[in-house]
């Protein structure tokens, strides 16, 4: 991490806005903090739910520079020039009812030429999401004092990219804050979990703070800053740090 660096800030979250309009606005607001403190955003892309509000209003706020979305091919849908698709690359994502909705819809011919900066940032299509969550991390890795991974709500997928952050600290792969926005006690069961691997035996004391807690978004920010690496992490050498 590179110390005279604008912070760079990897959010998960969900594709969708979820049922109580609290989400969306945490996500607003989680926005205006990073205004405030120039953080740089990573995201994963999407222009639908908490992924497309957190990123449209930093960009609002900060510009297209403040802003990388890094989404794999099989989330992007290409739709004709006349159809749902933009030059922006900017339209809703859909579902067919199947599964996982894609999470960004493009047009053909920006498919040719790759998204330009819009209302949602800079943004890079990979070709999985092992590379996505590598290049996220890279990213952050990269970035100032107080970077590190934040999540707020989502469903597998975002529980899935928290815990693998938070996992990678464990292994000393990084050295960053992994913050959960705990809204209306949304993440109460997994933190729950964490205290009960502790009790069990199967996570230390010291690397059960590893995934720290804010109860209102005001208050990522300082978490991420005053980080302490635990002491009980592994002490392996992945070439990196």
């Amino acid at each position: 991490m590179i110390e005279d660096k604008p912070a760079v800030v990897c959010v998960f979250c969900g594709a969708t806005p979820g049922n109580e309009p609290v989400h969306l606005e945490a996500a607003r607001t989680l926005a205006q903090e990073f205004h405030k403190n120039n953080v740089q955003l990573v995201y994963g892309g999407g222009t639908t739910g908490l992924m497309g509000e957190i990123a449209r209003n930093l960009v609002a706020l900060s510009g297209p520079k403040a802003v990388h979305g890094i989404i794999p091919r099989a989330l992007v849908k290409v739709s004709n020039k006349n159809s749902n698709g933009n030059s922006n690359g900017n339209s809703e994502a859909t579902t067919n009812g199947e599964g996982k909705a894609t999470e960004r819809v493009i047009s053909s011919d920006i498919e040719e030429t790759g998204i330009p900066e819009s209302e949602y940032g800079v943004t890079t299509i990979v070709p999985d999401m092992h590379t996505r969550k590598r290049l996220m991390a890279t990213k952050v890795m990269e970035g100032g004092k107080g970077s590190g991974f934040v999540s707020l709500a989502g469903g597998f997928g975002t529980i899935e990219e928290v815990m693998e952050m938070t996992t990678w600290n464990q292994l000393g792969i990084h050295r960053v804050g992994v913050v959960l926005v705990n809204i209306n006690g949304y993440w109460d069961g997994l933190l729950a979990w964490v205290r009960n691997a502790v009790k069990a035996g199967f996570i230390s004391a010291e690397n059960g703070s590893i995934l720290a807690e804010a109860k209102d978004v005001t208050q990522v920010w300082p978490k991420l800053l005053e980080y302490q690496v635990s002491r009980d992490r592994m002490q392996l050498n992945w070439g990196q740090e």
